[in-house]
C-alpha cells in the first residue's frame, strides 16, 4: 500500500485545520506510521499566515509547535496528490465537493466520522470564542487523530 497522506480541510487553515494535522502527526508518530499529513482552507483569507494564536499556544500545551505551519487554500490538485482528505464541517465538505476534480482518487470525509456516535458531525469551531473552545476543538480532533492513525495502521 502507498504511504497515507492526509489533509485536514477548515475554513481559513488557522483554527481547526492546524490543530487536526498537528494531532494526526503526533499520533502516526506515536503509533510509528509512516504518513504525509498537510492542512488547508478552502477559503482564501489567511495564506502565508501562521495559525491563530490561541491554536498555536494550545498546541504547545501539548508539546507541540505549530508556529512554522502557514495558510494555504485547498485546491483540485490536492485530490491527486492525498489518499485521504477530511473536511472539519458541513460547509467545507461541500466547499471541497464542488473543487473536487472528476474521477479523484482521494477519500473524502467528515472528520468526525471517524469516531464512533459522531458521525455526521462538525468539529467545533473555536473562532469566536476563547483558549477554552480551543480546548474542545483540541479535544475532538485529537480523537479522530487516534481513530484514522488505527485505521490507517491495520
Amino acid at each position: 500500500m502507498a504511504e497515507p497522506s492526509v489533509l485536514f480541510v477548515c475554513l481559513g487553515n488557522i483554527c481547526r485545520s492546524p490543530l487536526a494535522e498537528a494531532a494526526f502527526r503526533t499520533e502516526a508518530e506515536r503509533a510509528g506510521l509512516n504518513a504525509r499529513a498537510d492542512s488547508a482552507g478552502t477559503a482564501g483569507y489567511h495564506i502565508g499566515e501562521p495559525p491563530d494564536p490561541r491554536a498555536i499556544r494550545t498546541a504547545r500545551t501539548k508539546g507541540i509547535d505549530i508556529s512554522g505551519y502557514r495558510g494555504r487554500q485547498a485546491s483540485a490538485a490536492d485530490f491527486h496528490a492525498f489518499t485521504h482528505i477530511f473536511a472539519l464541517d458541513h460547509s467545507n465538505l461541500r466547499n471541497l465537493e464542488r473543487i473536487a476534480p472528476a474521477g479523484h482518487p482521494a477519500q473524502l470525509r467528515l472528520l468526525l466520522d471517524l469516531i464512533p456516535g459522531r458521525e455526521g458531525q462538525a468539529v467545533a469551531d473555536p473562532w469566536y470564542g476563547g483558549e477554552a473552545g480551543f480546548e474542545v476543538t483540541w479535544a475532538e480532533v485529537s480523537a479522530a487523530a487516534r481513530a484514522l492513525v488505527a485505521e490507517l495502521a491495520k
